[in-house]
């Protein structure tokens, strides 16, 4: 296992935190609330704390994303670039987008909003392949 590339982990999460502005900003914010509603959006945090926890929560994931590139090694992923897309994107496809839609299920929210986040997650962790890749 070669070194985790920590200026890749930090770039990584600046490109999670863009496509989380894009996403829940101008793509689908409007939609969004339209299916939540501005009165069922639980406890109300104030937009510093929200980021600070998205940032915090980013960088775990990040992190783990470093390791898991680290473990395969930076002569492998140099010749076989489309595993940082493979890797993170498989994350996404087989962790983090079907364990959002089971907990949603079991809450009864709506398949719109589940798209919506699911897609946010796919994105998000193609974005951090992507910053792997180009900071690796």
């Amino acid at each position: 296992m070669g070194p985790v590339n920590w200026l890749a982990v930090l770039g990584a999460v600046i490109a999670a935190l863009a496509v989380s502005a894009a996403w829940y900003g101008p793509m689908f914010g409007r939609a969004r609330l339209e299916e939540v509603g501005p009165g069922n959006l639980g406890i109300r945090r104030s937009p510093a704390r929200t980021a600070a926890i998205t940032t915090a929560l980013l960088f775990v994931s990040a992190t783990m994303m470093g390791h898991m590139f680290a473990r395969v090694g930076t002569d492998t992923l140099a010749v076989k670039w489309w595993l940082y897309f493979m890797m993170s994107g498989g994350l996404a496809i087989a962790f983090v987008i079907p364990s959002l839609w089971i907990s949603y299920t079991h809450q009864r929210i709506s398949t719109r909003l589940a798209l919506i986040d699911g897609g946010y997650w796919l994105a998000t962790y193609l974005a951090m392949g992507l910053a792997f890749l180009v900071l690796g």
